[in-house]
């Protein structure tokens, strides 16, 4: 390290080294060879380092490189099969070795891996993977071998596992109270969540899902909405949950794909256990449509087949319907839509005659149920409009206008009217329908359709409506028995909350939900249907504004009615003394301005209509207010303003905006799936006449009820119980039937799934690991063809570089494993020292200029010393340097100025000289050498022997240098007759704080 020159050296100096990992130690230079022949895939000599190491024990074979690397796993990186084989042969350890193989996707390398397993493993005890520390471990401890196989969702190598017995347990419930995950979230919460998603990463493999799975389909869907509902639960994970979610949907769909035929599409799409079984031209009931549509599946709802299928059952009824042009198709649905009635009336009479089965086609059904709506829609208008005054008005009849007018006076509590009665009826249709469909289905899958809220609402206002009117109907009556005047009552002087205002009002607000339902039925048209989707998504937006825009609404409201509402009492004053009875004239402006801000809601209905502009600012003229309050109101008002109009409002165009990108990128499918509910909704058996003919009980209905009457009071009888057995035998047959078929289709697509995939996988490019896959063939060739030569007696020296092949990335790799390259922690405080010595090393590099002619090529600024010694400042490529110019350098600076120490540890290996000594197989080690500066050169030390600083005579005349690694080199250091050694390729280290190595 750096010293200031006024710095002395105590034995009180502790050096602060952090010492290497404990799987990662210090590796002696013949492990490094060993290494190092394991990455060159250099078998001959890894048999000779591995016999002799089974014979004497000089080194350690389960040693690991500096990147944690055994040996076993760097010949696994490199997917060198017969280096594995060899490896095992001499019993290395594998530990995760085969988690390794896996995540390299090396099938033979896992296969090897698993039989020499078996072979070692003993029972009661871990597998290898399993009895490694989670320190040194590359892997968390639940990670599994199928886990793994099934994240590289690598198709062989999860058969291997499965086939070997290898299962991956389904993980508890986000919410689940057992001992156990109370146990671990209490230890640590994010192991386990971690721990949870891996699993669920496993699970949403495709190939495991394919493998593991008899309806592949229906565990991708049920596994799509647990990840769905994992989303919402931990939001920290919700993008990891989300992506699984989306490889689950995907999956399913593509299996859509390779369907080959109408029937193996219906046969998927109509499965469910327990459903007796589909034959080709019956009623489809789609079960497993119905399921994606619960679950949410859009893509596979959308997907281009499935909508094929349910075109056709949909135009069933009318063929031919889709190639007239867009003139004859709405004369057609006109044509049938006036029909209505009558094919109601037929169906209901004779639900099998060809009427009635015409009736139930799905699109027909639709057109009469439409037609029954937009008749309702019809009687609400004529409602509004009083059309019995105006039919009265104009044919003239003295009889009925004088029932009209008699009812006129007579409102409150008046009777209802015929086009009332008729809504009445249309009412009780749509709220059976609505009773029918909420048992068929259930309230959560009622509840989970949107339309369906609407409806039930608004037929919740209907029924409100209706059932005020009766109560007011009630109370009029039961009055006029006590005072026959009282019914007469004009409409102005009736009570604030009289039932038939409020039925007014519910009537009113359910004829806006009732309009609003002609979006839901043109939502099939291919163009409108899109807008509609994008304005549903978009009332989602609208709705969150409004609770942010509420919360500023309700404190501004609080703060203008805390600081007005003494003053809006005042001109509340003012109003009642300007009445007519005072005498005085009446203040218009007096009675309208003291509601503004008399109470808390009056004051937030006064800000909503502020947003609008309908607030002047003469509001706040209000009597006896003074100029400071009148200030602070205005100044409140228009920070109102400005963060409602200016803040808010730009954020809600922005979301929407937002939104509606969002959706139109992918609004073909939005639609498609909602269009795809509509028309499921008319498949189903039963609901087939409309609203209000549903109400007439038909008798299909009444046959029905009786059967199901006799089956519940006969349930004894011995017929009852013969045809109950017949039943339960036929249901089994079908079963049986129903699950062959089912499984022999998903098989089939499975197969091509799969098939497709690796056909996929194949046809890539060339990448990364091919190239390197043939770099290391071609260096274990070289290898071998060196040892054969070796063996024939052909001098190879000239052939045996220091540098192995294999590229600049496995040459760095080398380079780390030959220079014990360990990661450490930088400490910070060595940064001041570094900078307080740069003036000493522009010094130095000044000094410098002086080098002899050995070095190779001119001075440059990066290769000279300034530029090797400031390496730490500012990280360069490391050049070769030759060792005069750092000598010449500390002979001519002062002796304040030297270096105290430049660390380094470097390694000269051997190789055998020309003149055919005998060559030595042990590699010199160099790791200090002193100059003593200025004493005499000739006391230099020059063997190859590990010194250390003590050895030296003292901090201040003494210089560590690095002698740089060669291998397959021998270099023997000797004085020349300057005394400076001679030492080619010889570099001193860049300064490097104490530690640091």
């Amino acid at each position: 390290m750096f010293r200031p020159n006024n710095y002395c050296s105590s034995t009180n100096d502790v050096e602060t080294e952090l010492p290497p990992h404990r799987e990662m130690g210090q590796l002696s230079f013949d492990e490094k060879k060993y290494l190092l022949a394991v990455e060159r895939g250099d078998l001959a000599s890894v048999r000779r380092i591995l016999q002799r190491a089974a014979e004497a024990q000089f080194i350690d074979i389960n040693c690991v490189d500096p990147l944690g690397r055994s040996a076993l796993l760097i010949a696994i990186d490199n997917e060198n099969f017969e280096m594995i084989e060899l490896l095992l042969k001499f019993q290395v350890e594998t530990k995760d070795a085969l988690l390794h193989a896996i995540s390299e996707e090396y099938v033979e390398a896992v296969e090897l891996l698993l039989d020499y397993e078996d072979m070692i493993h003993k029972p009661g005890e871990p597998y290898s993977w399993e009895a490694i520390s989670p320190d040194s471990g590359a892997f968390t401890s639940d990670i599994t071998p199928l886990t793994l196989a099934a994240h590289r969702n690598n198709y062989e190598i999860i058969k291997i596992l499965l086939d070997r017995g290898a299962t991956l347990p389904t993980p508890h419930d986000a919410r689940c109270g057992c001992a156990a995950c109370v146990t671990s979230r209490h230890e640590d919460s994010l192991r386990h969540s971690r721990s949870r998603i891996n699993s669920y990463r496993a699970l949403a493999s495709p190939s495991l899902i394919s493998l593991s799975s008899k309806d592949p389909i229906l565990t991708a869907f049920e596994l799509s909405w647990e990840l769905r509902r994992l989303s919402f639960l931990e939001h920290e994970f919700k993008c990891e949950y989300q992506e699984l979610r989306r490889r689950c949907q995907d999956f399913a769909t593509a299996l859509l794909d390779h369907t080959r035929g109408s029937s193996e599409l219906e046969v998927m799409l109509n499965h469910e256990a327990g459903c007796p079984s589909y034959e080709h031209g019956e009623r489809m009931h789609l079960k497993r449509l119905k399921l994606a549509i619960r679950y949410r599946q859009k893509k596979f709802v959308a997907h281009p087949n499935v909508q094929q299928l349910l075109a056709s059952i949909w135009y069933e009824g009318l063929p031919g319907f889709r190639r007239k042009n867009i003139v004859l198709q709405t004369l057609e649905i006109m044509r049938i839509g006036l029909l209505f009635p009558f094919l109601s009336i037929l169906y209901i009479l004779a639900p099998h005659s060809t009427a009635g089965r015409f009736m139930r086609k799905p699109f027909i059904k639709f057109i009469c149920h439409s037609a029954s709506y937009f008749t309702f829609l019809f009687l609400l208008i004529l409602a509004s409009q009083r059309i019995e005054s105006t039919m009265a008005a104009w044919f003239g009849a003295e009889g009925f206008a004088k029932y009209l007018s008699d009812d006129t006076a007579t409102k409150r509590g008046a009777n209802p009217t015929f086009v009332e009665w008729l809504v009445l009826s249309w009412v009780m249709g749509l709220v059976w329908s609505e009773i029918k469909q909420l048992w068929d289905v259930g309230l959560q899958e009622y509840s989970s359709d949107m339309w369906n809220v609407i409806d039930f609402v608004t037929n919740a206002l209907y029924v409100a409506t209706i059932s005020l009117r009766a109560v007011a109907y009630y109370l009029v009556q039961k009055e006029v028995e006590k005072n026959p005047n009282i019914a007469l009552l004009p409409r102005e002087q009736w009570d604030t909350w009289d039932p038939m205002l409020l039925s007014e009002g519910l009537f009113a607000a359910a004829n806006i939900f009732s309009s609003l339902k002609l979006v839901y039925i043109f939502s099939v048209n291919p163009y409108l249907g899109p807008i509609q989707v994008s304005l549903s998504r978009m009332v989602m937006d609208i709705l969150k504004f409004f609770f942010l825009y509420i919360l500023v609404l309700f404190a501004f409201s609080c703060g203008l009615n805390q600081l007005l509402w003494y003053y809006a009492d005042l001109e509340k004053k003012v109003c009642l003394e300007s009445r007519p009875t005072t005498g005085n004239r009446i203040d218009q402006d007096a009675c309208v301005v003291w509601r503004r801000f008399s109470n808390l809601f009056e004051t937030m209905q006064t800000l909503f209509w502020a947003a609008f502009g309908l607030i002047d600012l003469e509001n706040f003229e209000l009597a006896g207010i003074k100029g400071f309050t009148r200030f602070w109101g205005l100044l409140m008002f228009g920070s109102y303003s400005v963060i409602n109009v200016v803040v808010l409002l730009n954020l809600l165009i922005a979301m929407m905006n937002h939104s509606y990108q969002s959706i139109s990128e992918k609004a073909d499918t939005e639609w498609k799936f909602a269009r795809s509910r509509l028309w499921i909704s008319y498949f189903e058996e039963g609901g087939t006449a409309p609203p209000p003919f549903n109400i007439i009980p038909s008798p299909k209905s009444v046959v029905s009820l009786a059967t199901w009457i006799s089956e519940k009071v006969c349930t004894l009888s011995r017929s009852v119980r013969k045809r109950k057995l017949y039943t339960v035998k036929r249901k089994a047959l079908q079963q049986n039937e129903r699950e062959g078929r089912h499984q022999s289709i998903m098989r089939n697509l499975v197969r091509r799934y799969i098939t497709d995939e690796q056909r996929k996988s194949e046809n890539q490019g060339v990448t990364e690991d091919d190239v390197n896959e043939i770099k290391q063939d071609i260096s274990a060739f070289r290898c071998e063809l060196l040892e054969i030569l070796r063996g024939s007696g052909v001098n190879t020296s000239v052939a045996s570089g220091h540098q192995g092949p294999g590229g600049r990335k496995n040459r760095h790799k080398e380079r780390r494993l030959m220079k014990g390259f360990n990661l450490g922690t930088f400490e910070s405080d060595h940064m001041s020292e570094i900078q307080t010595n740069h003036t000493f090393l522009s010094h130095l590099s000044m000094e410098s200029t002086l080098e002899s002619q050995s070095v190779s090529g001119s001075l440059r600024s990066k290769n000279s010393t300034f530029g090797r010694l400031t390496s730490l400042v500012r990280p360069v490529k490391t050049t070769k340097n030759n060792w005069g110019a750092l000598v010449e350098a500390a002979k001519k600076a002062s002796s304040k100025n030297l270096l105290d120490r430049l660390e380094t540890k470097s390694e000269i290996s051997p190789s055998p000289t020309s003149s055919g000594k005998k060559k030595r197989e042990e590699y010199a080690k160099a790791r200090y050498v002193c100059v003593s500066l200025p004493g005499d050169p000739d006391k230099m030390r020059t063997d190859s022997t590990d010194y250390s600083s003590d050895n030296c005579k003292s901090s201040e005349d003494k210089i560590e240098i690095d002698v740089d690694n060669k291998m397959h080199q021998n270099y023997v250091i000797r004085s020349n007759e300057d005394g400076i050694p001679n030492l080619p390729g010889v570099q001193p280290i860049r300064s490097c704080p104490r530690g640091w190595f």
